[in-house]
């Protein structure tokens, strides 16, 4: 698990390097394909990072506190509200929206603010996070826990790098567009 969480911020780095060098995109021809490639890697990359934090959570005891009905449905509760929130999100923003499309130069009319984004700011990640809390619960696990909180973490500090660029660059689109009109 732990070994996964460098990656969240490689994929920011490498995405960052794409909008100043654009090569990505040069070399697959199109900033798309290159967008669809390295969103591909995300996925795969998430999917090791849930791997590892179910076989951290399995390999070690359970909490005799967490270990009850109620606290496994309030975990079944969190992660189908986190479900509801990733999906939405990801419907709502489409594949190059979700998998940072933005640094490709693939932006969208305008910063989409329909649901789920109208109830909660940046609601994959924290519908992430719930999930990740939710099956901790559910698996009466302190480290599942402890990993959910970690995870948070790195969310919160890419948070701080991706919410000023989305900002900034929707306020230049919009200043061009206003600019032309």
């Amino acid at each position: 698990m732990l070994q996964t969480l460098p990656m969240c911020g490689l994929n920011v780095q490498v995405a960052r390097w794409e909008q100043r060098t654009r090569k990505l995109s040069r070399a697959f021809g199109s900033p798309y394909l290159a967008c669809y490639s390295l969103g591909s890697i995300i996925l795969l990359l998430n999917i090791l990072r849930s791997h590892c934090f179910t076989q951290a959570m399995m390999s070690q005891p359970k909490m005799e506190g967490l270990d009850s009905h109620t606290i496994y449905f309030l975990g079944l509760a969190l992660l189908g509200w986190g479900l509801v929130f990733v999906l939405s999100s990801f419907y709502a923003l489409g594949f190059t929206g979700t998998f940072l499309g933005d640094y490709f130069g693939i932006l969208k009319e305008s910063r989409v603010t329909t649901f789920p984004f109208s109830v909660l700011d940046n609601p994959m990640y924290w519908g992430s996070t719930a999930n990740y809390l939710g099956w901790a619960l559910m698996h009466a696990s302190p480290t599942g826990l402890l990993l959910t909180v970690l995870v948070a973490l790195v969310y919160v500090v890419a948070l701080l790098f991706e919410e000023p660029f989305t900002a900034e660059i929707y306020r230049r689109k919009a200043t061009r567009l206003h600019k032309r009109s």
